[in-house]
């Protein structure tokens, strides 16, 4: 059985060093995907990762648990990147295809597999063209499963203003897929 974080929180706070990996292992992947989608770069995303781990282990003491820590650790996150933006003007974004969303293909066949794959990498670099504040509401709703809520105690914004950067995510990614004729029926809503 598979510890939740909740466990591996109370070891850490017991003195047990070896939690901090566990969560690093099991957050890493998210934490980086949400710092690339708003950075664009990867050696800012890395740095904003990794200072989003420190922040988060050495505030863990301060962590109440009235949301989950995913929750706390994407808003350390989602901070630490937002000041990094403050910092510079103009930025670039490229990313990986290995950093897209992850899209499964219900019929496990080799062509539903290879359209899956040129879907997933179409919709990577169509997130990787959105607005940083667009791809990183898209990023959290969709990748990372987070609510509404959520999303409004990650970024601090307002409800309305999450619907609103959803809506319009959705709609220039669809406007995006369109003009290269990939799929921009999935995002329907």
């Amino acid at each position: 059985m598979k510890d939740t974080d909740q466990d591996i929180i109370v070891r850490i706070a017991a003195g047990d060093k070896h939690g901090y990996g566990v969560l690093l292992e099991r957050y890493r992947g998210k934490v980086m995907t949400l710092a690339m989608r708003m950075l664009g770069r990867r050696e800012d995303a890395e740095e904003a990762a990794q200072d989003a781990f420190i922040r988060a282990f050495r505030s863990l003491h301060q962590f109440e648990q009235r949301a989950q820590f995913s929750t706390w650790l994407y808003r350390i996150t989602y901070n630490v990147c937002a000041t990094q933006l403050s910092r510079r003007r103009g930025y670039t974004q490229s990313i990986d295809d290995d950093d897209s969303p992850e899209i499964a293909d219900p019929s496990g066949s080799s062509d539903g597999q290879l359209e899956s794959l040129e879907l997933r990498a179409a919709l990577g670099r169509a997130i990787d063209k959105l607005r940083p504040e667009y791809a990183s509401v898209i990023t959290l709703f969709y990748m990372h499963e987070q609510s509404h809520e959520e999303i409004c105690s990650i970024t601090g914004l307002p409800i309305g203003t999450i619907k609103n950067r959803l809506h319009r995510a959705r709609t220039e990614l669809r406007q995006q897929l369109e003009r290269n004729d990939t799929h921009a029926s999935l995002l329907h809503t």
